[in-house]
């Protein structure tokens, strides 16, 4: 009786966890670069170009923006990145030109050597974000700080993507290993015990790369806590038809990724319908607070990396290049300097999933539909307004006073962009505050805390002597203020260009009232 070697056995377990994939799976995806239209193809390419010249030959990963653009500081930075490396494998096999797959395998190898394997410990199952980053160790390790426990979902569904569309593109024992690694991050997920389904960008990738593991491994157990996994997740959201993580130009991205990977690859119609509902629902909303011509989703926003989506790429714009031109999108175009680079590193993904719009909310992203009010509630406590002007564009979250923005914030409790005289976004928003509420009605911003609120401004050619505390004369706009703050302070910012970018402080205040006017 002949005996197979381990290398054959290792590709006929490859082949036979392939198997059971979902059959719906099987017989309807591969997605080609030939299927994609103009624009998915135009925001494609520029990604993959990026990356290309992102590629370490050596090292097997791309490098980070500041390594191949040349940054000053690049010696006291990370080289190289992970996460994104297993972005771009994806990417060299949907576009699987001449040494692409060779290329994507040796990406995914040494991706695959950052998975941290030690089951004893609550990082199980995630991977480096960076092979330079030392191994988490002792009683003084942190989460966020000494490891991330999202790359589990964000590679593993990137593994996911790789294994439904590609597999036959990789070697054998190659995917084999992918299967076990998306293993592990479920595992490790679960002994860690620290993630919830209010946590929804991770929450719906989690419920993806779950559900995927739990057909695959035909594991009776997973496929029950995971199907009640995305249950509450859609419960939760369809409780106000809101993600807890409200307005985010960049976890909305994240959200409408998870929400693809539901109805494109989950493993009962129910799945997918469910995730279809919800995809529909998330980009009537970005609809509605998107103004096509500032290029700009208004706030408020749970948590941003910026105010202007021209100058930085989120990854909720990457989405919408794929329906837009460029001159269109709220995207900026893109070189290795663009701030948040490697959130367009994410395109494969969004190309190959393919953005889903109801006509609604794709005829408003298109053109302006005219000056409007919005109104959404988010939680029991937090309810978000914004006015849509002609001009300009405001955001509140009222949050029952039970959120601050703390220094250093993500949370953008107050909001307004318009379009100076130069051409460029002008903004301002509140960035420090103790629990705040923050109403808006139509052009009249209405600010309640108590304590003291700290305002960023940027606008091309503001000058310090043009703001005071009852009137700031801005390029393009004028703003009116009445409040009982204690004391009034401006400064020049330093962490934005020096002289059109002022930070602005109303000491020990309860109440401002700030009425914008367009000019």
């Amino acid at each position: 009786m002949s005996s197979l070697n381990p290398r054959a056995i290792t590709k006929v377990v490859a082949l036979a966890m392939f198997l059971v994939l979902p059959l719906h799976v099987i017989a309807q995806r591969k997605v080609n670069l030939g299927k994609l239209d103009g624009n998915a193809r135009e925001i494609f390419n520029i990604s993959m170009k990026l990356m290309d010249d992102a590629w370490a030959p050596q090292a097997h990963l791309v490098r980070t923006p500041d390594a191949f653009s040349g940054h000053p500081n690049t010696g006291r930075r990370a080289q190289y990145m992970v996460r994104e490396s297993s972005c771009y494998a994806l990417g060299l096999l949907l576009r699987d030109g001449k040494g692409d797959r060779q290329r994507a395998a040796e990406a995914l190898e040494a991706v695959l050597k950052e998975q941290f394997t030690d089951e004893s410990k609550p990082w199980y199952g995630t991977f480096r974000r960076t092979p330079e980053e030392p191994d988490p160790s002792g009683a003084n390790t942190v989460m966020w700080q000494n490891y991330d426990p999202n790359w589990r979902e964000f590679i593993g569904t990137n593994f996911e993507m790789l294994l439904i569309e590609y597999h036959d593109r990789l070697p054998g024992e190659l995917t084999a290993r992918m299967y076990a690694a998306i293993d592990r991050a479920i595992v490790g997920e679960m002994k860690h015990g620290r993630l919830v389904p209010s946590y929804s960008n991770i929450a719906l990738m989690y419920g993806a790369l779950w559900d995927f593991a739990a057909t695959h491994d035909n594991n009776a157990a997973w496929k029950q806590k995971s199907s009640a996994w995305m249950s509450e997740v859609g419960r939760l959201f369809h409780q106000y038809n809101s993600f807890n993580e409200y307005n985010s130009p960049t976890y909305y991205g994240t959200d409408l990724f998870g929400l693809a990977m539901w109805r494109s690859y989950g493993s009962t119609p129910a799945i997918r319908s469910l995730g279809s509902q919800m995809e529909a629902t998330l980009w009537n909303d970005i609809g509605d607070f998107y103004h096509p011509g500032l290029r700009n989703i208004a706030g408020p926003y749970d948590r941003s990396y910026g105010m202007d989506m021209e100058t930085y790429v989120a990854y909720t714009g990457v989405w919408m290049r794929t329906l837009l031109p460029a001159n269109k999108a709220p995207l900026p175009i893109p070189d290795a300097h663009t701030d948040h680079l490697p959130d367009l590193w994410f395109a494969p993904q969004v190309v190959i999933l393919g953005a889903n719009p109801p006509a609604e909310a794709l005829t408003k992203m298109r053109s302006f539909s005219g000056e409007h009010a919005v109104s959404r509630q988010i939680t029991d406590e937090r309810s978000a307004t914004a006015w849509i002007g002609n001009k300009i564009i405001l955001g509140g979250e009222n949050t029952k006073l039970t959120k601050a923005a703390p220094e250093g914030t993500q949370f953008h409790a107050a909001t307004a962009q318009w379009r100076t005289p130069s051409g460029s976004i002008g903004w301002f928003f509140v960035s420090q505050a103790p629990e705040i509420n923050a109403d808006i009605d139509k052009t009249t911003m209405h600010i309640t805390a108590n304590g003291t609120v700290v305002f960023r401004l940027k606008a091309a050619g503001a000058k310090r002597e043009d703001i005071t505390a009852g009137k700031w004369t801005l390029p393009g706009l004028t703003v009116t203020i009445a409040g009982d703050q204690r004391s009034f302070s401006v400064k020049e910012a330093t962490y934005y260009k020096p002289g059109d970018s002022f930070e602005i402080t109303y000491t020990d205040m309860k109440q401002l009232k700030l009425v914008v006017a367009p000019r």
